[in-house]
């Protein structure tokens, strides 16, 4: 009787040891998960109806993957030298918001987009503003600056928005010089300019040059 109770209190006290670390391991999967269903509710709150608008050019074009919500998913396709390129991003509207250095801070990593990260695939080696980069998938991150930005590879594409960012997944950072247009674009894009991939919302256009 004695050997049971003294089995019974220890098998408890490893439970009890154990619980603690279950907790940890599961505490930054569901901040994240709250933070996906608050933006989400958010978003859902924002816009009822949404015009969807869908950039296209001779060297490319853009489909619409996910539509009914405030910030569409679109995937835009070209191809450059030899290498097939495709941007999955979600595309956000501007809705009369003060978008750069307030909703969007400068100096902080940005998505790039809404909701998920946005995602850049190469089909074959490549030089984005003259530096090398596998083929392969990559999240596509920036960080805005009232001067030149910096345009982020990062190895994990899966991934909602930049709550889980680390630099330390980076492959590849470059910097580029953004320019002012005349008109503003309502609904966040990514067009083809050449060998450039050029990002543009409201008034601000961001261009990186990418060589097959």
């Amino acid at each position: 009787m004695r050997n049971t109770l003294y089995l019974f209190l220890l098998a408890l006290a490893f439970v009890y040891a154990c619980e603690p670390a279950a907790e940890e391991e599961t505490t930054e999967d569901t901040a994240t998960e709250n933070m996906e269903a608050e933006e989400m509710t958010d978003q859902a709150e924002e816009a009822a109806d949404v015009e969807v608008t869908i950039p296209s050019g001779d060297n490319y074009s853009t489909t619409v993957v996910e539509e009914g919500i405030p910030s569409p998913r679109k995937e835009m396709k070209a191809t450059i030298g030899d290498a097939e390129v495709t941007i999955n991003y979600g595309s956000p509207s501007v809705r009369g918001r003060t978008i750069w250095g307030d909703l969007e801070p400068y100096d902080e990593v940005w998505r790039t987009g809404a909701n998920k990260a946005t995602t850049i695939s190469f089909s074959k080696d490549v030089k984005v503003q003259g530096k090398d980069l596998a083929a392969g998938t990559y999240a596509l991150f920036t960080i805005p600056r009232e001067g030149d930005w910096t345009v982020i590879f990062n190895s994990k594409p899966d991934q909602f928005g930049d709550y889980n960012y680390d630099e330390a997944d980076d492959t590849l950072r470059v910097k580029t010089t953004p320019s002012m247009m005349d008109n503003a674009v309502e609904q966040m894009e990514f067009v083809l300019d050449g060998d450039q991939i050029v990002l543009r919302w409201d008034k601000v256009s961001v261009p990186f040059t990418v060589a097959g």
